[in-house]
């Protein structure tokens, strides 16, 4: 009796029950365990996938303006050196607003012009920050801002990369000439322009996130 016991053992007995059977058990819990997980983990790549999707297409807006801006600005400037400079200025409402070919080594508007080299780090430092901020971009209205001022950026820093007297230091073509204004060009109205919508989206608490706050 005592043999048959030991050999089919008893609910009681220590270590009873510790088949395959019990072994299929703790298998299944672990593979439903690793099931559950992996379904979590889709669900939360689902859920990410939307907010992806809205952010390379504001990313794409970014990118789309600065280039025709960027593209706008080159043309007009490679036009005005070819047909206009060492030409006398051609006047499109009077003495109110003129086309004149100036070489401005300064800033925007012509401010500056002891600091060429500054402002050609400072382009290029506004290039970087609007790559970076492209990286958390969900706003329409910001990812045109952003380009304006990307594509200006750009217009201005080629000039100064490839323009005469030499690299970083070279003189931007502006051609626009209000009285009693500043001469400008196309870059520098993007920089403008780009910079009033930030400040309007800023009062009305809009972030380039998409989302709103009220102070």
């Amino acid at each position: 009796m005592a043999e048959a016991e030991r050999i089919i053992g008893t609910p009681d007995t220590p270590g009873a029950g510790t088949g395959p059977e019990q072994r299929d058990v703790h298998g299944t819990d672990r593979a439903d365990g690793a099931g559950r997980a992996d379904a979590a983990a889709d669900a939360a790549a689902d859920a990410d996938a939307p907010a992806v999707r809205p952010r390379r297409r504001r990313v794409a807006v970014l990118f789309a303006v600065a280039a025709f801006a960027y593209a706008l600005d080159l043309v007009s400037k490679l036009l005005v050196v070819a047909k206009l400079e060492h030409h006398r200025p051609i006047e499109i409402a009077g003495d109110w607003l003129k086309f004149e070919a100036i070489r401005n080594a300064g800033a925007a508007f012509g401010f500056g012009e002891a600091f060429t080299v500054i402002f050609t780090v400072i382009a290029a430092a506004v290039i970087v920050v609007i790559a970076r901020l492209a990286r958390k971009l969900y706003s329409l209205p910001w990812a045109i801002a952003l380009g304006l001022l990307l594509g200006g950026a750009l217009g201005n820093l080629t000039d100064r990369i490839f323009r005469s007297p030499g690299v970083f230091e070279g003189a931007v073509v502006d051609f626009i000439a209000p009285k009693h204004f500043a001469v400008f060009n196309l870059a520098d109205s993007a920089i403008v322009c780009g910079g009033i919508l930030i400040v309007l989206l800023s009062f009305r608490g809009l972030d380039p996130d998409g989302t709103v706050h009220k102070d």
